[in-house]
Parts: C-alpha cells; structure tokens; sequence
C-alpha cells in the first residue's frame, strides 16, 4: 500500500501521455473563462461543438484586436501636447537692412557700364529718357549703340517664339496692336549654341530687374574677397539704437552687407565668445528694441531698389539671416510697431518624425556659418548643384572649398545652366526638398505690426532740425522709427509624445484580454505553459519514435540466420559409432501430450487416474536407465 502512495506522488517533472490529456488537464483547471465547457458538456456533441466554435471565434477576434494595437504601435503616432508657459524670455536677433546695395570701388566702372546699358536697352523697348533722373549715370548716347555693349540684350519676344529673334520691322510693326501678348526677355544658350532659349517675362518692369540683377552677379563675382566698404556710410543708416531703455554698444551688433538689401546689421546675434544676450522680463514697447534709421533715396540704384524704406527680419541667434524668406519692408516717415509672440516646437525624431537634431544626419554639407536649418540645408544643396552642373557658385550663397562664383566672362554659359537648375530646384528634382528635412527643436515668433505718422505735424519740426544738425539729413520723409518688443510674456510650446508606448500598448493588450476572456496576466502564462507542454509532448513522441525504430534496426541486423551447410559435411562431422554401441545409446522419449481439460466437465477420478499413470510411466523410464536400457 505505501508503495502504490510513493507511486502517486508528484515528481518534480511531469509530462502529460498524449495531447488528449493534456487538453483535459487544460480545460478542467485554466482560468480562462469558457474552456471548463469544452470538458464537462463533451458528453452533448452539440454542445461541445456549440462551445468549441464559440472559443476559437472569441480568440480569433482578440488576436485580430491585438495585430490592430501592434499595427497602430509600429506606425509610431504621435501626439501633440500645447502647454503655455510664462517666463523671462530671451529676445531674437534683429537684422535690419538699408535696401541700397553699395557700390565698391573696385567694381565701380562695371556697374557704370551696366548702368549705361540699361538706359539705353529702356530708351529703345520703351523711349525712357533717363536723363537728369536721380540714381542714373549720366550718358548722352541713348538712341544708337555705337560700340557692342554688354552680352544677353534685352529683347522683345513675341508669344510662342522661345528659340529665334524677330527682326525689328517686325517688331515695330506688330507690336502697336499686340503690344499687351509680347513678352520680354534675354536669350541664353549652352556652349554649343545648339540648346538655346529666352527666359522672359510678362512684366517689363520685372524683366528688367532680372536682367539687371543677372548682371550684377556677374559683376559681384569680379569683387575682391578683401574689398572693404566706407565706415562712414555704414555710420549715416542708424541714428538711434534702445534696448530695455539702454543705449545699444558696438558689442550688441555686427554688419555684413547684401548684394540686394545693402548694408545690414544684426542685433543681439549669438557669437563666438559672446554671451551677452539681451532677455526681456516684461512686456511693453519700452522693455524692447527702438531703431531711429535713415532711409534717404538719393544714393539708392534704381534698378535693384524700387521700394523706399528699410528691410527687417526676426530671426534666432545662430540663425543667418535670410532677407528674402521671411523679412519685411517698412516704409519711410512712419513709426512701425512689431509685437511677438514666441512659440517653441519640439518634435520626437527618431522613429516619430522625420527630423533633424542637428544636421549630421542629413546627407548635404551645411555651407553656412551658422546652426543647422531647413532653410540653410536648402540653400547649401542647391549651390552644390549648382557647383555641380554649372562648374561655378552662385554669388550670393558661401562656397564650398575650392570653387568660385559664376561670371560669364569665365563661364560663358552659366546662365543657360542656372535658369534650368532653378525650375528643376523648384520642382525638387533636384531632391534637396527631400533631403533638407525639419530640425526637432524649432523656435518661431509669430509678429504682428502697427503703423503711424512719425513724426507728427506738430513735432515734425524740432526732429528733424536736431537729426539735420547731428547727422546731416536733408530729407524730412528720410527717416523712419521702428519697435521690437514682447507683447506678452506667455509663449507656447508644442511638444510632441508617443500616443502608444509600450506602457499604454500592454494596457490596451490586457483591456482586450479580459474583454474576450475575462482573465489576467496568469491565464496569459498558462496558455504559454499549454504551448510549451505542447512542444514538449511533441519532442516526446518523435524521441520515441526515433528510438523504436532505432532498436528495430539493431534487432535486424543482430539476428542474422547461418547458412544450412551440406548434407556431405554433416556427415563428416557426425561421429561414427558402432553398431554393437547403438542400442546402448538409445534414449527412449515419452511425449506427455494431454489436451487441456474441459473445466465445466472436469473429473477428479479420472484426472486422478490420469495423474498415477503418468506418474507410473516416468517410473518405468527411470528404472529402465538405471538397468542401462535392459528391459526385466
């Protein structure tokens, strides 16, 4: 009895017999609702099955639930959280610009020869005397082109001819009664000449201008890299500089100057070794910037500046300062007010969003002086395939090493091949929208402006005598004020977080778990020791297997039957006896074959009968071998 106890004892290791059992053990102890069904109605069929479908339907439709939340989880959605903060706020850059390109010395006669050009190409499209005009050079040869000018003409364009000129009959001809269809524009062509076309516009004033400019890069790229401009000129743009009202220092600013915008400068800009930014704890256009400028119109050149005023941009302090994205224009005799508003983006990176820490990611070399941006990567991919294609730089984007700007007295076609790559740059097939992607931390100001009258009638008088008498103005509109301030204090920040992490991915996991099965953590473990018992059962009997057919082999090849030698040989192994020893040597066998008994007709008699004559027959054969075989 303690032997069959010690048998019953659970051993440390136990393995189920066949699946059946297994399943049994399963449904009659799980703490998954519904599986006990599948054991105690297995009597009812219907029942069974009713249950069985039932089971494998409602897991089914969880693990469906579950492949969605996996699905959503590696799509890596994001969400964004606005908070709205209140704090001492750190003030941006500010550069502002004269809108009057200088004229260096060192290219001073190419700007006048294009200067005469452009009077004369305005004389014959449109009879513009320019004579005595303010801004002009002065030139008496206006109607006929004595000497070969300049290279790229100005010409009139009729709709639908991209490729050849019309020759001027035709022109003067047509061009009173469909004045309004032509266009106008400038021929460039490759270095074969074979690829030639006319970039032109509806617009002369905009044709012009282009024109123009596209031969004041080419001037640009002949100035010296040490070419150095008048500090007294510089000195004459800002009458007034404020900041918290606190006189500005030299050490609050830096200059550069722009081929278009002209002189510029920058306040509170974040450089190398500076840390003396200005920050503004309270709101106000007292506790901000106040710029008195100078925006007098009697140096300016005409075909590059055709508005009045002052160029302003907003921007970060290791940001460069991109004119013409986002800056704006104020006009002359007004007081504007700029008020911003800060607002931060903090996007994930990584697997969330495609941005950019801090640019080492991206595959294009940042040309710039300056921090990484979108608009930085932009501008550094499109001169490298400028560089690329055209062999030169464009000359208002840095160089890479090595190379230099474009001039078609050096590179004779680089026109044709700019105007090309500019459309393909739009259309990104230059890739550089795609490559250029969106910095993760990004801090934007938000600007509204106010404008008024400054100065007013009453106190016209008395501003501008003082500024006449200290900084020699001439012009009563010639001056212009401008406001930089916080209007509040308050700025948002967008921050962006994972809407599924692995924290919310297990509670909605185990939400779906006891929505299909009303169970928990532990049902989840044993249905993985249900698989794992499973595998194991499996292994058993393919061990088992393996081993059976292993020893049926072994037994195969052990138990080999020896060839029957001939009949010959047995004879000669066989041993001769004599004949007189033969009927010594005989051994009399009794078979004892009795059928078994009948035992619904047994007889003891008999059987006992039976019994003492078998028992006397063995009695006669052994008294016959003690006698040697000698019968009494």
């Amino acid at each position: 009895m303690t032997k069959e106890k010690k048998n019953e004892k659970e051993a440390l290791i136990e393995f189920f017999s066949s699946y059946r059992e297994l399943f049994e053990f399963f449904c009659s102890n799980t703490t998954i609702h519904g599986a006990i069904r599948l054991v105690c109605s297995r009597r009812n069929r219907m029942k069974t099955a009713f249950w069985l479908v039932l089971f494998l339907a409602t897991f089914g439709l969880m693990y469906w639930q579950f492949g969605l939340l996996f699905g959503q989880y590696f799509s890596y959605p994001v969400s964004i959280n606005l908070n709205v903060n209140s704090d001492k706020l750190s003030f941006p850059a500010v550069t502002v610009c004269t809108l009057n390109p200088y004229r260096y010395e060192e290219i001073q006669n190419d700007l006048q020869e294009l200067d005469k050009e452009t009077q004369r190409t305005l004389y014959e499209l449109y009879k513009y005397n320019s004579t005595g005009v303010q801004g002009w050079i002065p030139n008496n040869q206006r109607v006929k082109r004595d000497t070969p000018g300049l290279p790229y003409l100005l010409e009139l364009v009729p709709p639908g001819s991209e490729t050849h000129r019309v020759p001027r009959s035709v022109l003067e001809e047509e061009l009173q009664v469909k004045r309004r269809e032509w266009n106008i524009g400038f021929k460039l062509c490759n270095k074969t000449g074979d690829d030639c076309f006319y970039q032109t516009y509806a617009s002369g004033v905009d044709a012009i201008r282009e024109w123009y400019r596209f031969h004041y890069i080419n001037i640009l790229a002949r100035l010296p890299e040490e070419a150095a401009i008048n500090g007294e000129q510089l000195e004459n743009f800002i009458f007034a500089c404020r900041f918290n009202e606190d006189s500005c220092t030299k050490a609050n600013y830096s200059h550069f100057h722009h081929a278009i915008y002209g002189s510029c400068y920058t306040f509170n800009q974040n450089q190398s070794g500076k840390s003396n930014l200005w920050s503004s704890s309270m709101p106000g256009i007292k506790n901000g910037l106040t710029l008195v400028l100078r925006t007098e119109q009697h140096d300016y050149i005409p075909l590059l500046s055709s508005v009045a005023g002052a160029r302003v941009l907003v921007h970060g302090h290791k940001e460069p300062a991109f004119m013409d994205d986002n800056g704006f224009n104020i006009a002359p005799g007004k007081e504007t007010s700029i008020g911003m508003k800060k607002e931060t983006v903090n996007r994930l990176g990584g697997k969330y969003s495609d941005c950019s820490e801090d640019g080492s990611d991206v595959d294009v070399k940042n040309l710039f002086d300056s921090e990484y941006t979108e608009q930085v990567c932009v501008r550094s991919c499109f001169q490298a395939a400028m560089v690329a294609s055209c062999g030169c730089g464009y000359a208002f984007y840095p160089l890479p090493p090595g190379e230099e700007y474009c001039d078609y007295n050096k590179h004779k076609s680089w026109g044709h091949c700019y105007y090309k790559l500019i459309t393909e740059f739009s259309s990104n097939k230059l890739g550089c929208f795609t490559k250029c992607r969106k910095p993760c931390l990004v801090s934007d100001y938000q600007l509204t402006a106010g404008y008024s009258k400054w100065p007013n009638r009453v106190s016209q008088d008395w501003v501008f005598h003082t500024l006449s008498q200290q900084y020699n103005l001439t012009d009563r509109n010639g001056i212009a004020k401008l406001n930089i301030y916080f209007e509040e204090l308050n700025y948002k920040t967008i921050l962006e977080s994972p809407t599924i992490n692995m924290v919310v991915l297990l509670s909605l996991l185990g939400s779906q778990w006891s929505l299909w099965f009303g169970s928990s953590v532990l049902s989840v473990v044993e249905m993985l020791e249900l698989v794992i018992d499973f595998v194991i059962i499996g292994v058993l009997i393919l061990l088992h297997r393996y081993h059976f057919k292993q020893a049926e082999e072994g037994e195969e090849t052990t138990v080999v039957p020896s060839p029957v030698p001939p009949f010959a040989h047995l004879e000669q192994q066989v041993p001769r006896i004599p004949h007189d020893d033969l009927s010594q040597r005989q051994i009399v066998v009794v078979a004892d074959i009795t059928p078994p008994p009948a035992y619904e007709s047994l007889d003891l008699v008999s059987v006992g009968t039976l019994s003492s004559r078998s028992s006397s027959m063995r009695s006669n054969r052994s008294c016959y071998e003690e006698n040697g075989g000698r019968r009494n």
